[in-house]
């Protein structure tokens, strides 16, 4: 098992299915919890110094900080529709109760600044953007960017890749801050597969071999990194640095993964370089359609 690559169960903690913070992960801003809830739990987060999503990933929650609440509707999953959402700035104390539980992704960025309130995400706000073509053709829900919600460190989004098609390609990389070129990021992928838990997808970051035909997640020979695995749901991978890419989901196999993002950048901006290599691959997309499986059901375009 790589450091990068996180099993699923390997990184419970407490009430938590998957505890990532910056110190766990070695670096300094992205952070992730995945939090379940029994009918009629509820669940008491700090969020010290950091800012906090709560987007459900399957069913519904009360979130209670500072005498407001939010009620989040939550979906059946995520192949079935984006979700509502609650932000929370640092220095919070919320209560997140479910009566009929669930599963719920809390992403958090590390941040200096406190200058947002807990505020309510209404699903009919969130952009679905399809990416891509052929088999490259993606899906993604745009939660929390520049743009689409205002937060201090945080990105949030969630990228559905229909069976056999490939997402996060061609390689690329977010690890250095050139304004109006490449944002500096850390970034977190945590998966679900759809099916009957037999399903599976591959992400990797390996070493940088031209003559390989496809990419996975590698860095230079100053800031080495090698990571190719195989995903499964609950799986969680984290992208320190480097050029990474692709995704792969399995045919048969519908994959989703939640994306974190943070970084030290002033600007909060989710700029990507791509691999020179492999960057041409964009261009064969303007001669094919984009899959006809997206978006997924009870999704649309925005």
């Amino acid at each position: 098992m790589s450091e990068h690559h996180l099993p699923r169960g390997t990184s419970a903690d407490g009430p938590y299915d998957v505890l990532v913070t910056p110190e766990s992960a070695g670096w300094g801003y992205a952070g992730l919890r995945i939090l379940t809830l029994q009918p009629g739990e509820a669940h008491a987060l700090s969020t010290h110094d950091s800012e906090f999503l709560v987007l459900p990933l399957t069913g519904s929650c009360t979130v209670t900080t500072d005498g407001t609440s939010f009620e989040l509707e939550g979906r059946a999953g995520v192949f079935a529709s984006v979700t509502d959402f609650a932000y929370l700035p640092p220095e919070s104390a919320a209560l997140i109760s479910s009566a009929q539980g669930g599963l719920f992704a809390l992403p958090s960025a590390r941040t200096e600044r406190s200058s947002l309130s807990a505020r309510y995400g209404p699903k009919e706000d969130v952009p679905v953007e399809l990416r891509g073509a052929g088999a490259c053709s993606r899906q993604v829900n745009n939660y929390c960017l520049p743009g689409t919600f205002e937060a201090d460190q945080l990105l949030v989004c969630e990228v559905l890749t229909p069976g056999g098609n490939w997402s996060s390609y061609p390689p690329h990389k977010h690890d250095t801050a050139r304004p109006g070129v490449e944002s500096e990021l850390e970034e977190i992928y945590y998966f679900q597969v759809a099916g009957d838990g037999n399903g599976f997808g591959y992400l990797g970051v390996p070493p940088r071999e031209r003559s390989r035909a496809w990419g996975r997640v590698y860095g230079t020979e100053e800031r080495p990194i090698d990571v190719l695995a195989e995903v499964r749901s609950g799986d969680t991978v984290l992208i320190p640095h480097g050029w990474h890419g692709p995704s792969i989901a399995a045919p048969g196999y519908d994959l989703c993964y939640l994306n974190v993002m943070a970084g030290p950048g002033q600007d909060r901006a989710w700029l990507i370089c791509d691999d020179p290599a492999h960057g041409w691959v964009r261009t064969s997309w303007e001669s094919q359609d984009i899959d006809d499986r997206l978006p997924f059901e009870g999704l649309t375009q925005r």
